[in-house]
């Protein structure tokens, strides 16, 4: 990722944070005004999970899915969310993996941390730790976790590669990839894939999703799988293009149908 991509991802999702901390809702997919019935981003969780964890938490939740869904967690298992937020899928880990289960979070954004631990005290949540660093880069020794998630946080990244390919060496063998992203379908127009606005916001930085599963191959994984969730309509899309600074009457129809949130899933062999 360039610096100066790196700073905005930084800067918008520290204010994210802070909006979150005084208990506004944030979101990733663009402006406050826009983004309060996103399709994509909305109505993630159970009523019970919601109960599960404080309010700050469900505030600061950006994400476009709800990996903890994704996965069968065990008692002892032990998890890592790339991205962590203000840390609503690592606290629901660590509930699902009990006492003798750990969850991490990793995330870069000072602010991000530091609401995450906030909720972490005030759910009385002891197995859990939110560690600072970027996702292409784990501050996690290797084999060291079963489960990987992520939500909506890839997509953000400037070298997926790397990221997966971080997130594969973390893996302990048969470890399993479970996640959700912002996904394409198809091209997108090229003034899409260049506005940094429409990269922070989850769209432009989206991988294709058949370079995904490629990637997920590449870099070792085995039996990768993408299913589609939520879909943009043209009339979903104006808003982020809006954001963007585009003509959102002409590029929202080249949108339509080509931008989703997904459920990922891949496996390390067991056996290297």
């Amino acid at each position: 990722m360039s610096t100066e991509l790196t700073t905005l991802v930084r800067e918008k999702y520290g204010e994210a944070a802070l909006r979150a901390g005084t208990g506004s809702r944030a979101s990733c997919c663009g402006s406050d005004a826009n983004c309060g019935a996103d399709p994509i981003t909305t109505g993630l969780y159970s009523a019970e999970q919601m109960a599960d964890v404080p309010a700050l938490a469900l505030a600061a939740s950006l994400g476009c899915g709800n990996p903890t869904a994704l996965v069968s967690l065990a008692p002892g298992d032990v998890v890592l969310d790339l991205g962590s937020g203000g840390g609503i899928d690592v606290l629901l880990s660590a509930r699902r993996v009990g006492p003798t289960g750990y969850a991490y979070g990793v995330d870069m954004t000072d602010e991000m941390l530091s609401l995450a631990r906030q909720n972490q005290a005030a759910a009385g949540i002891t197995n859990a730790e939110f560690l600072k660093g970027t996702i292409d880069a784990i501050p996690l020794p290797d084999a060291s976790v079963d489960v990987v998630i992520s939500n909506c946080v890839i997509n953000l990244a400037g070298d997926k590669r790397a990221v997966l390919r971080e997130a594969f060496r973390v893996l302990r063998p048969g470890g399993r990839f479970a996640i959700t992203d912002v996904v394409t379908r198809g091209d997108l127009p090229t003034a899409v894939r260049e506005s940094l606005p429409l990269w922070t916001g989850c769209v432009a930085g989206a991988l294709d999703e058949m370079a995904f599963t490629a990637l997920l191959r590449e870099v070792g994984f085995t039996s990768p799988s993408l299913e589609s969730v939520r879909e943009y309509t043209a009339e979903d899309a104006r808003a982020i293009l809006a954001d963007g600074g585009l003509d959102a009457d002409t590029m929202a129809p080249m949108v339509e149908g080509h931008v989703f949130s997904a459920f990922v899933r891949a496996t390390k062999p067991a056996v290297a």
